[in-house]
């Protein structure tokens, strides 16, 4: 693991050392929505230091699919979620073996509100509001909420205070437009720069829900391009960590606490 890092840490500075006319080329990077600021940030940093350009297209996960599915030209795709990964495998549409988990996402309990959540959760499990909006069960980011609310033993009794919005991003605005009184979201929702960007919070501990896997995979298209490839090393490296990091995500490398 330790080499590892190091020959991650090194592929900018061959590049550096190459120039970047040796190492010039382009990668087309399909991403979501709720990605889209930190990848950003990501590509503006690799191609500083390898001389390469990224090329981003940025978009609705489920329409990203659909797009790479109809013959959509992307090297890479960063979905927000691992779903539609396994489609594009089943679909033979992915580069076998690329697939990885470059991040994590948190849940935190948020309220526009200064001061309105505490530090421990105690408003949400000691029932002290009126709504909470979650994610619907039977969608990917609504099974880690329900979790949540099943593991403190507090489903059956908030049940007619939920209310249920079809995505993750539905479920923020609908907090934020003045809705409910909280919301289950995710992290980087609703932290940047290495602080909580708005309201109150709490970190909803790890052991309460399944992991919230930020993965990405080389399409067909990337299949014969290295700087796809230098890319996704890239991503496992320690500048995209440090990127990753002050958005809300944890990183294999930078792993860091919130």
């Amino acid at each position: 693991m330790k080499f590892l890092h190091v020959l991650l840490t090194a592929l900018p500075l061959i590049g550096t050392a190459l120039g970047p006319s040796a190492m010039a080329g382009e990668v087309r990077v399909a991403v979501a929505t709720l990605l889209a600021e930190p990848l950003r940030a990501i590509a503006e940093s690799f191609e500083k230091d390898t001389g390469n350009k990224v090329v981003l297209t940025v978009g609705n996960t489920s329409e990203l699919l659909r797009q790479i599915i109809g013959g959509a030209k992307y090297d890479l795709l960063l979905p927000n979620n691992t779903v539609v990964l396994k489609e594009l495998e089943d679909r033979n549409l992915v580069v076998a073996g690329t697939r990885y988990t470059y991040a994590t996402n948190s849940l935190v309990l948020w309220s526009p509100q200064e001061g309105y959540v505490d530090p421990q959760g105690q408003v949400l499990t000691r029932k002290k509001f009126d709504r909470l909006s979650i994610v619907s069960p039977a969608l990917v980011y609504g099974r880690p909420a329900k979790q949540v609310l099943d593991n403190l033993g507090i489903a059956s009794e908030v049940a007619a205070k939920l209310v249920e919005r079809h995505d993750i991003a539905q479920s923020r605005q609908f907090v934020a437009a003045g809705g409910p009184d909280l919301g289950i979201v995710t992290l980087s929702q609703v932290y940047a720069n290495g602080k909580l960007a708005r309201g109150s919070a709490w970190l909803i501990p790890q052991s309460l829900y399944d992991p919230i896997r930020q993965q990405a995979v080389i399409l067909d298209d990337g299949r014969n391009n290295p700087t796809a490839r230098s890319f996704q090393f890239y991503l496992k490296g320690s500048k995209a960590g440090s990127i990753l990091l002050a958005y809300g995500y944890k990183h294999e490398v930078i792993a860091g606490s919130f």
